[in-house]
């Protein structure tokens, strides 16, 4: 994406209306709050916001301020609006959006970390002291670092280095265990491991270290990680580039720092890049990731806790669709996966049928240009509009 403006926009939307889509050319970040959806993040090339118009879909430039909005993750915060996490690659900065209402018609826009080229492979999500917690990538010093910030809206932030060692901090994971204290995975390049950072206090200002040992016969590991907690344990999805696997770590206990167990959900094909896991009402990991080689979105839901066997199932097959998945539970116990189909550039959602997600109810959210790529879903905290999702469009 060179050369060209790229603005954040927000959108929400309500269904279902008929309507018709009118853009002309620029870029924007789009956040869209809908009856499935939720807040979506985009770049896309050439698009004037105040051309484009669906009936119950409306559109708010956030942010107008050069290309913005890769690697965006979003959250509900303790005062029930969005706070979106991405990375300005025009200035190389991490930035954080809040939101002003539910359907985001305005928002705070905040430079967090603008020390170097930082905010890359961001996630966000609350701490127990409602306060927002965001893992990072700082590239120029090939560091992992954190943000803790001061307020909801995230006006401004604590920033540590977390980790130093080499070359660390791409895909990033952050969660909340049940000890309130934050658990990052996070890639090792140099090493090609996957590695955990438990944190020592709420803001995160120093962390316990672990390389995951029970992963070192594996040659490089640790790509695409999705970390939550069950059981008072960590849980980590993540890919094998080596074996070109699907695997799942499970830790002994929430600051993983011993050698446990892992396993392997999926091995047929080249399978587990753009993982995202989440925990679900049966109190099982259920796992969104892409097919490479047959260009399928799919998931895998585990037998029982420690993920002896699983359940697989392709939820589309038709097209290259099943990039950039996010996954998490809707208010009727059911998964709800955002994801890029590359084929027709389009968002899609996944509305998975049972605890499984056996079937699925497939919709094409947004076809407008190139959108979907860095998607994000989180469940809002106000009804009707119960569904956040984020999604870059490109143009």
């Amino acid at each position: 994406m060179k050369g060209g403006f790229r603005r954040i926009t927000i959108n929400h939307w309500a269904w279902p209306h008929p309507g018709t889509i009118r853009m002309s050319r620029k870029t924007f970040l789009v956040l869209g709050v809908g009856l499935l959806l939720g807040f979506g993040l985009t770049l896309s090339v050439g698009a004037d916001d105040t051309a484009l118009e669906r009936p119950g879909f409306a559109l708010t430039t956030l942010d107008g301020s050069g290309n913005v909005g890769r690697f965006s993750s979003v959250t509900i915060g303790t005062d029930g609006l969005a706070l979106i996490s991405y990375y300005d690659e025009t200035n190389g900065d991490l930035k954080v959006t809040h939101c002003s209402d539910s359907v985001c018609t305005s928002a705070t826009l905040t430079t967090v970390d603008r020390a170097g080229n930082v905010g890359q492979y961001s996630s966000v999500t609350i701490g127990t002291d409602g306060l927002a917690l965001i893992s990072y990538y700082d590239e120029t010093n090939g560091d992992l670092k954190v943000a803790h910030c001061s307020d909801s809206a995230c006006t401004s932030a604590t920033l540590t280095t977390v980790d130093r060692t080499g070359n660390v901090g791409q895909y990033s994971s952050v969660t909340i265990g049940t000890d309130d204290l934050g658990l990052i995975s996070y890639y090792d390049a140099i090493n090609g491991d996957l590695k955990v950072a438990h944190c020592s206090d709420l803001a995160c200002t120093s962390a316990t270290l672990t390389t995951l040992t029970f992963l070192q016969s594996e040659d490089n590991a640790g790509q695409f990680t999705s970390v939550t907690s069950t059981g008072g344990r960590g849980l980590i999805s993540y890919y094998d580039s080596t074996d070109q696997d699907l695997k799942l770590a499970l830790c002994p206990d929430l600051a993983c720092t011993s050698a446990t167990l892992t396993t392997t959900p999926d091995r047929a094909g080249n399978v587990g890049q753009y993982s995202s896991v989440t925990i679900g009402t049966d109190g099982l990991a259920l796992i969104s990731y892409y097919d490479a080689t047959n260009g399928d979105l799919k998931v895998a839901q585990c037998s029982d806790s420690v993920c002896t066997s699983a359940t697989r199932t392709t939820l589309q097959s038709e097209d290259n669709v099943g990039q950039f998945t996010s996954v998490t539970i809707g208010t009727d116990g059911q998964g709800l996966i955002s994801y890029y189909d590359e084929t027709n550039g389009d968002l899609k959602v996944a509305h998975c049928s049972d605890s499984a997600c056996t079937s699925a109810t497939l919709t094409t959210v947004d076809r407008t240009g190139n959108v979907g790529q860095y998607s994000s879903v989180t469940i809002g905290s106000r009804r009707p509009r119960p569904h956040q999702l984020l999604r870059r469009d490109q143009r």
